[in-house]
């Protein structure tokens, strides 16, 4: 039965949320109520590459004054170099910006893009995410001029993002203009980097693998509030919601795909992701379990990571009928 309502609260019964990240008004303040905490807002995020595609010879891993872990990865740049990177990066062409979004420029400095800070001035960027304090690079022995900063993304350190490097380019633009980074000439990108406004829920503390909310029994989130980003993700994430949702009500086991299928990957990032800056993440082949061989074509890798996909899923769909 289709009903057509206002939907202000989430009711007891057995339920799925799937209202989107322009979830607004009594119902946010209700899944707030609930969370015990506000929905993350962001409006940018930064490009991530591959682990693999980054030159090992230009980047080294240190942490500024040597505290802590080395869990960065810096890439130096001398003044030349730092000074052809700004003016390709303040002539990039960026993508427009619909009416709406465009507040979000002046109300969230913290998510400044890149291309932003970098038309305020010339050394505005090495004073924020690109200063070099605290940082030398064996390979010269001094202080570089300035350093891009990446940060892992995953548990298993096939991913990294670019720290402060949040921006509203064009996607081949990002190409263009981040491959001038020393050690990422070569770089693959997972994800670029993007500029709106959204929300979402702080998934690894709140939600488990099969979207089931761990605060209150039956009641289930889906879609781009709970950090898959994109069209099919967020299909799917409802697909799996909802057959769960129907399989707890049945007292069967939760359907939680292999993490080396897409969907099994997704749920588990977002159920358990190490970072304490929880963001959105699409499918993309960096979030998948490594192959036990190494690969080196990428269309011959991208298919080997299909087959052991579906292997997997037919395998654990044979199971969890029995």
């Amino acid at each position: 039965t289709l009903e057509t309502a206002v939907v202000t609260e989430i009711p007891e019964t057995p339920t799925v949320v799937a209202t989107g990240p322009l979830t607004d008004g009594a119902l946010a303040a209700d899944i707030e109520k609930r969370c015990g905490t506000r929905l993350s807002f962001f409006d940018a995020a930064a490009p991530i590459v591959s682990f693999e595609s980054l030159d090992k010879e230009k980047v080294f891993f240190a942490a500024r004054y040597g505290r802590g872990d080395a869990d960065y990865i810096n890439c130096p740049m001398n003044k030349e170099e730092y000074e052809n990177f700004y003016q390709a990066l303040i002539t990039a062409e960026r993508a427009p910006l619909h009416d709406c979004d465009k507040d979000a420029f002046r109300v969230y400095e913290g998510c400044m893009p890149i291309e932003v800070l970098a038309s305020r001035g010339m050394d505005t960027m090495r004073f924020g995410p690109m200063k070099p304090v605290g940082l030398t690079d064996p390979r010269t022995g001094h202080r570089p001029w300035a350093v891009v900063q990446l940060r892992r993304e995953n548990q298993e350190g096939t991913m990294y993002n670019l720290v402060g490097f949040q921006t509203n380019l064009k996607f081949p633009e990002q190409k263009r203009v981040f491959s001038m980074i020393p050690g990422l000439e070569h770089a693959e990108f997972h994800r670029y980097g993007v500029m709106h406004r959204n929300s979402f829920l702080d998934s690894p503390r709140l939600l488990d693998a099969d979207y089931h909310f761990r605060g209150q029994d039956g009641l289930y989130f889906a879609g781009q509030m709970t950090g898959v980003e994109g069209y099919m993700e967020s299909a799917a994430s409802g697909i799996l919601a909802g057959k769960n949702l129907a399989r707890r009500l049945q007292g069967k086991a939760p359907l939680i795909l292999p993490r080396e299928t897409m969907m099994g990957a997704l749920a588990a990032y977002i159920s358990s992701a190490p970072t304490e800056n929880f963001q959105p993440m699409g499918a993309n082949m960096g979030i998948l379990p490594d192959l036990p061989e190494r690969i080196r074509g990428k269309q011959e890798k991208y298919q080997a990571y299909a087959d052991r996909g579906m292997a997997a899923l037919e395998q654990y769909l044979r199971d969890a009928e029995q």
